[in-house]
């Protein structure tokens, strides 16, 4: 597990930034945390890392965007979800398992529908109203070598 501070919504885009540039097709990373914590932040952050020209905004009453960078880059939020089942009638198998970068916000409400190897990033509110405590958490080999390459460039800010 990597431990980061990020003291603005800037340096948190810019963390976003430096995970984007390492990921590459299939990879799936699940957004955990708190309202406002900064999750839609740190993915327009790993947006422009795999080179997304749109901009970036919580696709909560559409669940699913989808954008083109060097890969296809599949931008889901799961908030408004009720139920976890929900995800097999979006398709999401096709988004997860696809040709592309899949970011989750709200990933916990259906975890158990996701694989097992991803990457999690769990977002929380630091000590004051712009800093917060990113944990990147890798889950599978593939995911441990990311956060190796990340925390030896990280500190590069």
């Amino acid at each position: 597990m990597l431990k980061v501070i990020s003291c603005s919504p800037e340096e948190t885009a810019h963390i976003g930034e430096k995970i984007g540039k390492l990921l590459t097709a299939g990879d799936l990373v699940c957004l955990e945390g708190p309202l406002g914590a900064g999750k839609t932040v740190i993915t327009q952050g790993i947006a422009k890392g795999l080179g997304v020209k749109d901009y970036i905004n919580s696709p909560t009453f559409n669940i699913i965007k989808e954008y083109e960078g060097r890969v296809p880059f599949y931008h889901m939020d799961l908030y408004r979800l009720e139920e976890a089942d929900e995800l097999v009638d979006l398709g999401y198998e096709e988004y997860v398992y696809g040709r592309g970068v899949s970011v989750i916000e709200w990933a916990d409400r259906a975890i158990d529908f996701l694989p097992k190897e991803r990457l999690i990033i769990n977002m929380d509110y630091g000590e004051d109203e712009f800093s917060r405590v990113i944990e990147i958490i890798p889950s599978g080999h593939r995911y441990e070598k990311l956060v190796e390459n990340l925390e030896s460039g990280l500190y590069r800010l």
